[in-house]
């Protein structure tokens, strides 16, 4: 192998990374133009991440204001069912979700006196539908308001110490995230009991959120139970529903780590040309680099069509199959499968399924370079590379060699 050679195949490694760069980039762009319009049709088809706030109840007053003193709820027993539904739209998966929603309030009047106190309970979103939606205060159905930022409001006459109960139920759509928030800012929260049941295993808690007081693992998913006695919190409680890979996003990063996996691949074939003699010529790395990309452009342009898994066996397949069969006519079917086909299969096809696994990427590709590394160095320790680095004639006269080809 030629200094002359070594530089063209470094030429061609450059123009194809550069290929992938724009190929990264131009999925990324198909991802994030349409982003915003398609995240505003899911959200009018399945509503938007939902946060209950607790009701409100005041004694009301004849000023301009309208509200006097608040009173806290003494008891909240409020049940919750998710059922998780993930849709596609495009490159993009989104996390929607059905929300069952059933509350027992209780409070009651303080002072020693009857007073007029007003309940008002506000919905979660107002770019939702609520489906048998209930609201009784004690023993008498409320309609909502016509205007759903308000929510349902009743006003009744609460005689001194009067105990007053308030059911609200309703099932509504949402996206991404479910809470529940006790009040604005900071709130005392009394006999508080939230029970959550999820057709979802992955659970996992929004940031500044409590997490749940148990845990139970039922046969959908889980029964998360959240209980207070005497809480005082500016945090709320909620979960976050589990995300699928979405296949624009990781399209990308893999398009953009492809050079990587080019480059340890040359450098494979290189090495490996000097201690067999199979030294190619810059053209067939070309070819190599254009299979190589190959397999990047057909996944970037299936996975939006088939299943993620579906899209990359394919363009696994298309990709081997591109490379084996071409060096297999070039140098040796045996060199093709064995040096070639393997090298190809470890540094594209695994280091690319290593992006599936969030956080282990890294370590998979770390430790697959430091076997590259060691198997490389035991092989070509004993290699005089001043021999194998300068112009042969050998190289030039061997027959089926590069010069022959």
């Amino acid at each position: 192998m030629s200094v002359p050679r070594l530089i063209a195949i470094a030429f061609i490694f450059a123009c194809v990374s550069v290929a992938w760069l724009i190929l990264g980039a131009s999925v990324q762009f198909r991802t994030g133009s349409g982003y915003a319009d398609i995240g505003r049709q899911v959200q009018e088809l399945w509503g938007t991440p939902q946060t209950q706030m607790a009701p409100l109840v005041y004694i009301t007053r004849d000023s301009p204001a309208g509200r006097g003193t608040f009173w806290e709820p003494d008891s909240s027993k409020i049940n919750v069912a998710l059922q998780l539904k993930h849709r596609q739209k495009g490159l993009l998966w989104y996390s929607t979700y059905d929300v069952d929603f059933n509350a027992l309030y209780t409070f009651h009047n303080p002072t020693d006196k009857a007073e007029k106190a007003t309940v008002e309970f506000a919905f979660p979103s107002q770019s939702a539908i609520y489906d048998n939606f209930a609201f009784v205060v004690k023993g008498a159905r409320a309609q909502p308001s016509g205007d759903l930022a308000r929510g349902a409001v009743f006003t009744l006459e609460v005689a001194p110490g009067e105990k007053v109960e308030v059911r609200v139920a309703y099932r509504s759509r949402g996206l991404d995230r479910w809470a529940y928030r006790f009040g604005q800012g900071v709130s005392n929260v009394k006999d508080f009991a939230l029970t959550v049941d999820t057709n979802f295993k992955d659970i996992n808690f929004p940031a500044r959120s409590i997490s749940a007081s148990t845990k139970a693992e039922t046969p959908q998913g889980w029964r998360l139970q959240w209980r207070f006695e005497n809480l005082v919190s500016g945090f709320e409680v909620g979960v976050e529903m589990p995300r699928k890979l979405n296949p624009g996003p990781l399209a990308a990063r893999i398009s953009f780590f492809a050079p990587v996996s080019l480059f340890f691949f040359f450098t494979v074939l290189v090495v490996l040309g000097a201690v067999t003699g199979v030294n190619l010529h810059p053209m067939h790395y070309f070819f190599l680099g254009a299979a190589f990309f190959s397999f990047h452009l057909l996944f970037a342009y299936l996975a939006d069509q088939v299943p993620l898994a579906v899209a990359f066996v394919i363009s696994a397949a298309v990709s081997l199959t591109l490379v084996i069969t071409y060096l297999g006519r070039v140098e040796s079917w045996r060199f093709a499968l064995r040096e070639a086909g393997l090298s190809q299969f470890l540094f594209l096809v695994l280091f690319s399924y290593a992006f599936f696994f969030e956080g282990y990427t890294g370590l998979a590709i770390t430790i697959g370079a430091i076997v590259t590394l060691a198997v490389l160095m035991q092989v070509t320790a004993r290699v005089n590379w001043d021999a194998a680095f300068g112009k042969s004639r050998s190289e030039a006269s061997r027959p089926g060699g590069p010069a022959a080809r």
